[in-house]
């Protein structure tokens, strides 16, 4: 298992390790304890939140060999469920992964557990082929559950197909569809549905999330490098998670010291906030020719323009925003630390509202042109000498 990447490694296996989707568990927990099973599941939300986890998980607990015995569940107990970063809750876990069951569900061969890429599979020719085999009774389990994920790319023809089973399936059949477009699945599917919408983490679980896999895998990193990582995977787990492994295989060679922020910042390429703060400064002071060497210097160090033109883009936005309503700035989302926090306050007061508005419609369009521009740093040049230049209306 070492070779794995990090989110594949430590998948949750139980309800009670599930990360930020504490709605969606409870609710799924209800059902299966009072045994109202729907025969279809809709599974909506960013990439890398849990639908594809979570689906497997509630495959598992409709067939696991132990969910129904009573005894068995009041003499297990759900062992540090809190310090998982999970929901915490004192009910019942519908999963033993101690059953057949769950182990073939667990080592991916359960033959009544399906799961197809809609990506890749997303004709009529495929779905007629769920169609005959969904009317198959389960080989061994009590249900058999078929996971179609990105459901959103199945055609309007494969769509119209599987609609008839959606409506009426065989008894044994559940389905449970994923995706990340939701405005692209046919209203008649999401009808037939119980729809269930995910969302994306916040800081802390992010970064609590991320502490569980860095003890596990016995390094010691900075809480820094860890909001650090936590504030660049846009709110997804796996993304965090992700990002964790590329810091810890790149730092393998060195186990004994401790990961820093700026070890991170390297490694993945992130754009120190000193740089965006600094180019600021030069902005507010009006100090056009010193923040274009500044500019100039920085992409010399290998600073890529792109990753410094979202970097600028995130920090005004967050400086429009705490400049129309500081309250409105959430210290566990911005991923700004203290003393940058401070630091943005005071930047904010060398600038008018419409100031900041101005400067960010500027570098949104050179973010636009860098893709295209001949010369990747030419837009973000001119970005700054007009915002030094020109003036709000």
């Amino acid at each position: 298992m070492s070779h794995l990447v990090l989110y594949r490694k430590y998948r949750p296996q139980t309800f009670a390790e599930i990360v930020g989707q504490e709605h969606i568990v409870q609710t799924l927990l209800t059902a299966i304890e009072r045994g109202m099973i729907s025969h279809a599941y809709l599974f909506s939300g960013p990439r890398g939140t849990g639908k594809t986890t979570i689906a497997r998980l509630l495959a598992k607990s409709l067939n696991c060999e132990n969910k129904d015995n009573l005894q068995y569940w009041a003499e297990r107990k759900i062992e540090e469920s809190g310090s998982k970063g999970g929901w915490g809750s004192t009910k019942k876990e519908p999963i033993c992964n101690e059953c057949s069951s769950c182990k073939e569900i667990m080592e991916g061969r359960s033959m009544d557990l399906i799961e197809i890429d809609a990506a890749s599979n997303r004709g009529i020719d495929e779905m007629r082929e769920l169609r005959e085999g969904a009317r198959f009774a389960p080989s061994k389990s009590r249900y058999k559950v078929f996971i179609i994920d990105e459901a959103h790319q199945l055609t309007k023809e494969a769509s119209n197909a599987l609609l008839k089973t959606l409506e009426e399936p065989p008894s044994h059949v559940i389905f449970i569809l994923a995706t990340t477009e939701l405005h692209k699945m046919l209203a008649t599917i999401v009808s037939r549905c119980q729809r269930y919408d995910f969302r994306k983490l916040t800081m802390p679980e992010l970064i609590g999330r991320l502490e569980i896999l860095s003890k596990a895998e016995n390094v010691k990193i900075e809480k820094d490098a860890l909001e650090l990582i936590a504030a660049n995977a846009s709110g997804a787990s796996r993304d965090a998670e992700s990002l964790l492994s590329q810091v810890l295989t790149v730092a393998a060679t060195s186990q004994k010291e401790t990961i820093k922020a700026e070890n991170v910042r390297e490694l993945l390429g992130i754009v120190n906030s000193r740089i965006v703060s600094q180019l600021i400064d030069f902005l507010g002071e009006k100090k056009t020719a010193q923040a274009l060497d500044f500019l100039g210097k920085t992409l010399e160090k290998g600073c890529d323009p792109a990753q410094l033109s979202k970097a600028l883009l995130n920090y005004l936005r967050q400086a429009l925003v705490m400049k129309i309503s500081p309250s409105s700035i959430n210290p566990d989302t911005s991923g700004l630390t203290k003393e940058e926090d401070e630091k943005l306050q005071s930047q904010i007061k060398m600038f008018e509202e419409k100031d900041i508005t101005r400067i960010l419609k500027l570098f949104l369009e050179a973010d636009n042109k860098i893709k295209y521009s001949p010369i990747p740093q030419l837009p973000l040049e001119l970005a700054i000498v007009e915002a030094g230049t020109s003036k709000a209306e």
